[in-house]
């Protein structure tokens, strides 16, 4: 653990009281609609309040993406769903998707690029999205953004991290002009020490836009690696490929309660350090995720952004 806190700005005044279970609160789960219909109830397995995302996989109807948002809704659940940029073909698609997840009553959205490697029409990245007025005319309030704590090789081919941050800044001056509560929900990542420079770094370019961290829910480590690897997860797989090496290890679950404590530490000991909730990644399944975060006793709290 000193290891970690090495990377922060512990005062001795500051006593760490920040346990695993306060830092869960408020967290957010990631479902994609075919993994949602193999739920039978959310209110069964998830706590009253919990954001949950609805991930939009290219090549999936939007029809599915709004009948999953219609259904988790209707069981009294806060939706944000997926806009990727390079898979709306024009503006007046995008304002249908909107449009149709307002009529439901939903105000918020996860903009990205989307994994396109070429946009399908008029759409490139997230800043377009935001500039087009859409999201405001239909009364959108909450917008959140992606970020990339170990880079992103799409946005920075040469492996810096210049373009993102350009982006962020960009992101946080639209935030400073509207009234849009905003935060950034990152990409999952399985080691705390980058996402601490990371969030840390945010902070010197003064970039203060909230951070959701991303984090895989249990799973089999053959599964992890698998996505890790399709996902661009940078240096931190690096502890996958180290249990991987142990075979008497290979075949147990991976559960993230490491990376997870080493962040509530550093978080205990740094109030301002500005990680605000966890968003998981429920890659070895959703009711397996929620038992995880039922274990460690999170519970649901209301966030600003």
């Amino acid at each position: 653990m000193a290891k970690i806190l090495q990377f922060g700005r512990r005062s001795a005044s500051v006593q760490p009281t920040t346990t695993l279970g306060s830092f869960l609160e408020g967290f957010s789960i990631e479902v994609m609609p075919r993994t949602a219909s193999k739920i039978e109830s959310f209110k069964a397995i998830l706590p009253a309040g919990t954001r949950v995302y609805i991930a939009h996989i290219d090549g999936t109807p939007f029809e599915e993406m709004h009948a999953t948002a219609k259904r988790i809704t209707e069981e009294g659940f806060p939706v944000m769903p997926h806009l990727p940029a390079r898979s709306i073909t024009d503006k007046a698609e995008f304002t249908n998707w909107v449009s149709a997840y307002a009529d439901l009553g939903i105000d918020q959205a996860l903009l990205l690029g989307g994994g396109n490697a070429q946009p399908c029409g008029e759409y490139d990245n997230s800043m377009q999205l935001l500039s087009s007025g859409v999201l405001d005319a239909h009364g959108f309030k909450r917008l959140h953004v992606a970020g990339h704590p170990e880079g992103n090789r799409d946005i920075d081919p040469d492996g810096s991290d210049r373009m993102v941050m350009d982006a962020l800044r960009w992101k946080q001056a639209f935030r400073d002009r509207s009234d849009a509560e905003m935060a950034i929900a990152t990409q999952f990542c399985f080691e705390a020490a980058p996402v601490i420079a990371w969030v840390d770094k945010l902070a010197a370019e003064g970039i203060t836009l909230p951070v959701h961290i991303g984090v895989a829910g249990p799973a089999k480590l053959q599964t992890l690696i698998k996505f890790a690897m399709a996902c661009g997860v940078g240096p931190s797989l690096n502890v996958l490929k180290k249990r991987a090496a142990d075979l008497t290890k290979l075949m147990l679950p991976f559960t993230p309660e490491e990376v997870l404590r080493d962040l509530a530490a550093h978080k205990a000991a740094n109030p301002d350090f500005g990680i605000e909730a966890v968003h998981f990644f429920p890659l070895g399944g959703i009711t397996k995720t929620a038992e995880f975060t039922s274990a460690h006793g999170s519970v649901p709290a209301a966030r600003t952004a």
